[in-house]
């Protein structure tokens, strides 16, 4: 079996091994069923332990306020787009959304598919490289949500503090910095995140509900779009994703393990410095694409002073066993994506040869 590299891929993302070790373990005979997880009834009581584990586990580490529900879905962010206008964007009404890079635009063009929508502020005019600062966010008279982007894995921004946006319901895609950081889950009304970069594998979407925004929620969509459908029938009211939400379990007790939150959010600090401690102190050499006060701890993007050594770096990181690192062509240049399960040694390991490589070509 080869070594296992350093994967930066901005998703599907690093696990950690003692959670791929632990499945391998159970794979064929799941808690002496004589089966997989993959294989037993998700109307079992061993599979339903297992979903419901999850969902507590999830509550307890972001610290959520006891009546909120937690669903599993499928179809990832995506799906996400355009279930909440869906559900909340009725007539009569309209919703407010913040651009601040590809998957808030995204999120805000299947929106207005589906009713009226207002971008309340937007950083597109600089290439993203930055997010609104709280005075440019203009809100309508009555949103019936706002819609924000908490990470942008593209472009390398991430809110630091969240706006103020009052009495307002608050929805939030978290895909890439979902349980990264401690942060107060009561000022949001939803939030959704893929799996797939923080969380565990895709093929789960999970979503944080408060019931007070879902008695807001259109009841005349077809039944499985309906979050309400969702909440009644405990997330089984179709067959879910079983071994995304078994390996999310593993997951989110690793975090647990690992400090919870704060133990968590120390060590991406940790991590995130390292990297961006390598781009500052290269002279210009290495140039960070988001503002400093606007980075991101999960997603690191940087330029090379010209394209063809960005390609000559990237082949050799490869080399190294540091894959995944070439960044989006919005942007350019190479992206780290260090989300929760990247170990320190991944960062130290690229600082290292960010170093080497300026020396030998700077």
């Amino acid at each position: 079996m080869a070594e296992r590299v350093y994967n930066f891929n901005p998703g599907p993302s690093t696990l950690p091994v003692s959670v791929l070790e632990e499945a391998q373990r159970e794979l064929v005979n799941f808690k002496n069923t004589g089966m997989s997880i993959m294989e037993i009834s998700h109307r079992s009581k061993e599979y339903e332990e297992v979903q419901n584990e999850t969902e507590s586990l999830f509550k307890e580490l972001l610290k959520a306020p006891a009546g909120y529900r937690v669903l599993f879905m499928g179809g990832g962010a995506s799906a996400q787009f355009a279930l909440v206008p869906m559900n909340f964007l009725t007539a009569g009404t309209e919703a407010d959304y913040i651009i601040s890079g590809s998957f808030a635009e995204k999120a805000y063009e299947e929106a207005t598919r589906i009713g009226k929508v207002n971008i309340a502020a937007s950083t597109k005019g600089t290439n993203f490289d930055r997010l609104p600062e709280a005075g440019s966010i203009s809100l309508s008279k009555s949103p019936v949500y706002v819609h924000l982007t908490s990470n942008n894995t593209i472009y390398g921004t991430q809110w630091h503090k969240f706006p103020d946006l009052k009495e307002v319901d608050v929805v939030a895609d978290m895909s890439s910095d979902i349980l990264s950081r401690e942060i107060d889950v009561s000022q949001f009304s939803l939030i959704y995140a893929g799996a797939q970069k923080n969380l565990g594998p895709a093929g789960v979407t999970v979503v944080l509900l408060n019931p007070a925004f879902l008695a807001k929620a259109n009841a005349n969509l077809p039944v499985i779009f309906q979050y309400g459908t969702f909440v009644k029938n405990n997330s089984l009211y179709n067959t879910p994703p079983s071994f995304a939400i078994y390996i999310m379990n593993l997951f989110l007790k690793w975090v647990k393990n690992n400090g919870g939150l704060a133990g968590i959010e120390a060590r991406n600090k940790e991590k995130a410095a390292i990297v961006y401690n390598a781009i500052d102190n290269s002279g210009g050499f290495y140039k960070g694409h988001a503002q400093k006060d606007c980075r991101s701890l999960m997603n690191v993007t940087f330029r090379l002073p010209n394209e063809q050594l960005e390609e000559t770096f990237a082949g050799e990181t490869k080399k190294a066993g540091l894959v995944g690192l070439k960044g989006h062509r919005s942007v350019g240049g190479m992206r780290a994506s260090i989300y929760n399960a990247m170990p320190v040694e991944g960062c130290k390991a690229l600082a290292e040869l960010m170093k080497d490589f300026q020396k030998r070509n700077g």
